[in-house]
């Protein structure tokens, strides 16, 4: 984190403008509030990406969220295309001001630079690659790939500044650790996966059961009410048939397969946080918090229904 942040700081007065990169699964959660403070002053455009992923009911709501705070955003999506088109206006209507003086000087064909930001594996470089239209930035699915600086150029006028991924060093919410470590911006390699497996199933059983039972051929939501978070992950590699000496589940490739799974989004399209809910309190506006909670709903549903 230290490198990155002398990074930024270097090349921010290289820059017109920042693209600050989101999981669309889990926006507040992927939303590093170191970032904010490194740019400081210089605009930003806030991208939500991997929105082929994320539960559609609830990316509009998020959307909605943004718009109610008079924030600019987008939702983008590097396998499909989704919102990439809008991209390019956004940053000319941000910098509008410097477009016209460039314009007026007769430079209107001057490149404007964006530094792209964002935690890792939130697919920065699928991005860059996708508005290159090649093959330029290095891409994996796993995080911590991007570890330097690279300029991109496009062909719509942008030049963009591929950073590592920036991840705060501590979290102080236990379920923004959990939703980053389930979504793959933190490596499994220095987690519990088993852990985090059992705990993806207690949220994917709660709040997308259907999508759960479907995939694993559990039955129905009823038929796995009574079971304990940690006896619905022994079922689901029982049902994939992972299974050792003696019949026994093997717990680690039950893990890896589901953690995949959901990250690639074979379990269905899943968000796990909903935007902070306005509620009137003694006549004042007080926002709630955004991750998901035992009161919160999914699935576009109003939570206080």
């Amino acid at each position: 984190m230290a490198k990155t942040r002398r990074m930024i700081g270097e090349y921010l007065p290289k820059v017109d403008i920042v693209l600050e990169l989101l999981d669309a699964r889990i926006p507040r959660s992927s939303e590093n509030p170191e970032i904010a403070k490194l740019v400081g002053s210089k605009p930003v455009v806030t991208l939500l990406t991997k929105a082929s992923l994320a539960d559609p009911n609830v990316t509009a709501r998020w959307r909605d969220f943004y718009t109610s705070q008079g924030l600019g955003c987008a939702f983008v999506d590097c396998i499909t295309g989704e919102g990439f088109a809008g991209i390019v206006p956004e940053i000319r209507r941000v910098l509008s001001d410097k477009v016209e003086k460039y314009e007026s000087r007769g430079m209107s064909g001057k490149a404007l630079r964006a530094m792209v930001l964002g935690i890792p594996n939130v697919g920065k470089s699928s991005l860059i690659n996708r508005m290159a239209g090649a093959k330029k930035a290095r891409v994996e699915d796993r995080p911590g790939v991007t570890l330097a600086g690279q300029w991109v150029k496009t062909s719509s006028g942008v030049e963009l500044l591929d950073m590592p991924g920036v991840l705060w060093p501590k979290f102080d919410d236990k379920i923004v650790g959990e939703n980053l470590a389930m979504t793959g911006a933190i490596k499994d390699t220095i987690l519990d996966i088993e852990e985090l497996a059992v705990k993806l199933c207690a949220r994917l059983r709660k709040f997308y059961p259907n999508n759960l039972c479907e995939r694993y051929k559990l039955g129905g939501a009823e038929d796995i009410a009574g079971l304990e978070d940690w006896e619905l992950f022994e079922l689901i590699g029982r049902k994939r048939g992972f299974l050792i000496s003696g019949g026994e589940v093997s717990y680690e490739r039950t893990a890896v397969m589901l953690l995949d799974e959901f990250r690639a989004g074979r379990i269905g399209r899943i968000t796990l946080e909903i935007p902070p809910i306005r509620q009137t309190v003694k006549n004042k506006q007080e926002d709630s918090e955004a991750p998901l909670s035992d009161t919160d709903s999914v699935k576009g549903e109003d939570p206080d229904a």
